[in-house]
């Protein structure tokens, strides 16, 4: 079922463009005021929402940074290059506090579990770090030689963490000790997106072969398999508790309801999308969100008000 054009319920409308990067935007992340980006250009900046500019705050680096994780309340960054490097900042002191080498290659994917006090950072190799976020303390490194871990995600608790990982596998660790206490086979050719859903419950997954799935945690089952894209899906993010969207190389975005399993608005370059793949989701409220491309733009996009 695709969106039906009088359905005002679910009409998103495109609110802004945000341009000024000079390669593909990778990363997404919003401290509830500003919406930081990372491209390829070798620059994090930053975006005024009200403006739709980006403003005097910029970080350049040597290499492409592929991941960006606001944490500890939004006052640090966390920055993670195609190379490997690692680099901590204090946004308030506008200061770097820590860099590492520890990753070889690149850090696809940085998440804060602000309930252990842990960040936590993934790379093209299939490791996986463990850092604290008060003293930026490299506490594991655990290789899973599985290839590139692209998405993480956690439980509602922050006990379980969930690994897309490029050899199918979802892999499920504890966060006390990190032991594996669980792995499914889920995606042909590489799981590369990942979200928890705490209402239900369920883990929805995207990989390269375009489906999304959705998974009974319980059972650890199979609920769904929905063909959803033309090539694989790089990002899923709930919106709010009912609503969810996928994007994808095939330069798409889709709206959809979880409770029906159905698009509610497909977005696309002739209506208005991207020219490009489409690489990342950001939720700025329950009713707006952003997303970036390799046709160097950002897009927010809003839920329009019925009338």
């Amino acid at each position: 079922m695709t969106f039906k054009s009088d359905d005002k319920r679910f009409l998103f409308s495109k609110k802004m463009v945000l341009s000024g990067h000079s390669g593909s935007i990778y990363s997404l992340n919003f401290d509830g005021n500003f919406l930081y980006s990372a491209s390829a250009d070798k620059y994090v900046t930053r975006w005024d929402l009200v403006l739709g500019t980006q403003d005097k705050f910029a970080i350049k680096f040597s290499n492409s940074p592929y991941s960006i994780c606001l944490f500890d309340s939004n006052s640090k960054l966390a920055v993670g290059l195609d190379n490997g490097n690692l680099h901590f900042f204090d946004l308030n002191d506008r200061k770097e506090l820590k860099f590492y080498t520890q990753h070889k290659s690149g850090v696809f994917s940085i998440l804060e579990n602000s309930a252990k006090k842990h960040l936590y950072s993934t790379d093209v190799d299939g490791n996986l770090a463990i850092w604290n976020t008060e003293s930026y303390d490299l506490l594991l490194f655990l290789p899973f030689d599985c290839g590139k871990i692209r998405r993480m995600c956690l439980d509602e608790t922050g006990t379980r963490l969930f690994l897309a990982c490029q050899d199918g596998y979802i892999r499920i660790l504890e966060t006390e000790y990190f032991n594996q206490i669980g792995e499914f086979f889920a995606h042909e050719n590489g799981a590369t997106s990942i979200v928890f859903h705490a209402e239900s419950k369920q883990l929805l997954t995207g990989g390269k072969d375009a489906i999304l799935r959705i998974w009974n945690l319980e059972t650890m089952g199979q609920s769904k398999a929905i063909p959803v894209h033309n090539f694989v899906i790089y990002d899923i993010q709930f919106l709010n508790p009912t609503e969810f969207i996928t994007v994808s190389r095939d330069k798409s975005i889709k709206i959809w309801s979880l409770e029906k399993l159905i698009v509610l608005q497909k977005i696309e370059f002739k209506n208005g999308g991207h020219i490009h793949s489409v690489n990342k989701i950001q939720q700025l409220n329950a009713t707006t969100f952003a997303t970036c491309s390799d046709d160097k733009r950002i897009m927010i996009w809003e839920k329009a008000v019925p009338n």
